[in-house]
């Protein structure tokens, strides 16, 4: 653990930590380190940032260290307290904002930091097994087929007139942080109606009705569209 980390951090978070470890068979040292946690795990080392409460007037400093860290160690991941519908919404913002590539690096959103610390143990004990069974060629497969459906999804929506590649990200959003529980494949929004687009992302009702449109009805979706 960073000694700059544990410093900002309230001594009962920290206690949940140390307990938590010793739980799991982890030894806890206290290093200077640029990331705030680093595990060693089945002879793999994982770096993690982690941001106990999401602070939009930090943001730019976040993703500073983010794209710092993420050229220095090849398996890195970012978690990320985001307790409030407010704190997910403009964290979503800031991550396209800042211009972040999926999956370089992994972010995992959490509603508090003892369920976020709780990710980050099963991570890095995940990594080491997947480098003990050789299958990370396998995670390396399956995370390239998500980016290309994800690619694919966004062709999809910003096909759709007045809908821009901004509106298509927001309406995948969930897709990326939360594995597709809500809209975020092309055959989930083509079902959703315009009532749960507006509920689950920030989209105009106007924009919601041409994406419902564009799906279900006919003379829409084939008419010559000049825009």
């Amino acid at each position: 653990m960073s000694t700059s980390w544990r410093d900002k951090q309230p001594p009962n978070l920290i206690n949940f930590i140390a307990t938590f470890l010793a739980g799991n068979s982890y030894r806890l040292s206290f290093c200077s380190l640029s990331p705030d946690f680093i595990f060693n795990n089945g002879g793999l080392s994982v770096a993690f940032l982690f941001e106990t409460c999401w602070d939009t007037e930090k943001e730019a400093d976040v993703f500073s260290r983010v794209n710092t860290l993420k050229r220095q160690f090849k398996h890195f991941y970012v978690v990320v307290t985001v307790p409030t519908s407010e704190q997910n919404e403009a964290f979503n913002h800031a991550y396209f904002k800042y211009g972040m590539e999926l999956g370089c690096p992994t972010f995992v959103p959490v509603h508090d930091p003892e369920i976020g610390f709780e990710k980050i143990v099963k991570i890095a004990h995940a990594r080491g097994v997947c480098k003990q069974q050789n299958i990370v060629s396998a995670m390396k497969n399956e995370r390239e087929q998500a980016v290309q459906c994800l690619d694919a999804f966004v062709q999809v929506i910003t096909s759709i007139p007045g809908i821009d590649s901004h509106d298509a990200n927001t309406v995948c959003a969930r897709h990326i942080f939360y594995l597709a529980q809500a809209i975020g494949s092309i055959e989930a929004i083509s079902k959703a109606s315009k009532e749960f687009i507006l509920e689950n992302t920030d989209l105009s009702r106007d924009k919601a009705e041409r994406i419902v449109r564009f799906f279900r009805d006919p003379q829409y979706y084939l008419s010559p569209k000049i825009n």
